[in-house]
This record gives C-alpha cells, structure tokens and sequence, in this order.
C-alpha cells in the first residue's frame, strides 16, 4: 500500500510571527499537489515540516499505510523526499551527485548504475553523466536534483519550487518530467510554487495557502 499523509493542526511560527495557523488537509490519492501562496506565505515552512525536517510548534503529521500509522523513524524519512530550490552541487560528476543517496544506503554498485542511469535518462542528461555537475546550467542543475530525488524512488516526493530561476526551455523540460513523474512513481507529488500558470499545467490538485490555512 502507497504511503498517505495527513496534517493535523499544523501551527508554526518565527519570532512571534504566526506562519501557519491550525493547518490540516489529508494527501490519500496518488497525484500532483500543487501549494499555491505569494511568497513567505508558509509553503517552504508546510513543506519542510511535511518531510519531518522540521518539527510544528503544535499539532500532528501523520503518515499512514492503509489504516496504519507509520513511525517516525529513519525507514519512514528513506520513503520520503523533499528536493530544496537551491540544489546543493558536490564537486564531482553528475553521476556520483546522482548516486549519492543510494550509496549512503549501502546498495550495491551494480544497482547503483542502473538506478542512476535510468533517472538520468529520465531527465535528460545521461549523456552528461560523466561531466563535472559543478559546469551545468541553472536549470541542468535542477533537472540533477529531481534526478537525484527520483532515484531514490520516494512514495511521497516534495518539491520546492522546481521552475524557479530557470529559463523558459527548461521549465517546459521540468514541467514535463513532472508530469511524466505521476506515471513513473505512482506517488504522491507535493510542490510549493508561486507560478499560478505553472501550477495550472501540472497540477491535479490546485491547493491555496492563505493565512496560515490549507484552502482547496
């Protein structure tokens, strides 16, 4: 059974701020969320505490197989994945960036390869598997990041606005990965984004965040 996650009255803030006030919604269906809000509106904050990155000030995150709620521990953060705006790059080729995760994992190489090669084939840059990712564009960056959470083959996949700072070819590239990610990955896919006409082009799940409330 495919993870579901349900927030219950999610509440943070910053130095006396209220960011998010009694927030709750349920993810139980397979598909595209998309968090629509301006910016500093919470959807980075939703989004970190969703990945248990980030603990709420009050309320519960719950994540659940079938009826049954799964603990928080190291298996349950290995089925999950938040991809940051700003990807961090090591020094080292696209592949070993790629790899990274499944190595810290301990699989095995020969897994390792075909598992890094098929993400990298899926978005684009296989062909750059042994370049310095340290040389890509902007956007190649971006495209290595969804790589590399891909790969790692989460049953819930957070991402933090994926088309930011790119150029206009590579957002069409990125929007179309993600879209091609729902078939892939049979998961639920949660991104934070301020682009209302991207969200329109990818979601199945257009989700407001206003005043501190998840609004459907």
């Amino acid at each position: 059974m495919a993870l579901s996650l349900n927030l219950l009255n999610i509440t943070k803030s910053y130095n006396g701020k209220l960011v998010l006030d009694s927030c709750s919604f349920s993810f139980e269906k397979s598909g595209i969320y998309v968090l629509m809000g301006p910016n500093g509106s919470g959807k980075s904050t939703l989004l970190r505490i969703c990945a248990l990155l980030e603990n709420p000030d009050s309320g519960k995150v719950i994540y659940s197989e079938s009826i049954k709620t799964i603990e928080n521990n190291l298996n349950l953060r290995r089925r999950i994945t938040l991809l940051l705006p700003n990807i961090g790059v090591f020094n080292t080729t696209v592949f070993k960036n790629v790899a990274y995760g499944l190595k810290v994992r301990g699989m095995n190489k020969k897994e390792i390869k075909a598992r890094v090669e098929k993400a990298l084939d899926f978005v684009g840059l296989l062909h750059k598997k042994e370049q310095n990712a340290l040389t890509l564009s902007s956007g190649e960056v971006k495209r290595m990041g969804i790589a590399r959470a891909i790969v790692l083959e989460p049953e819930v996949l957070f991402l933090d606005e994926p088309t930011a700072s790119v150029d206009e070819e590579n957002v069409e590239i990125i929007e179309n990965i993600i879209i091609q990610l729902k078939q892939k990955l049979n998961s639920i896919i949660i991104i934070a984004t301020h682009d209302k006409d991207s969200a329109k082009r990818v979601a199945d799940f257009e989700l407001y965040l206003k005043k501190g409330k998840i609004i459907f």
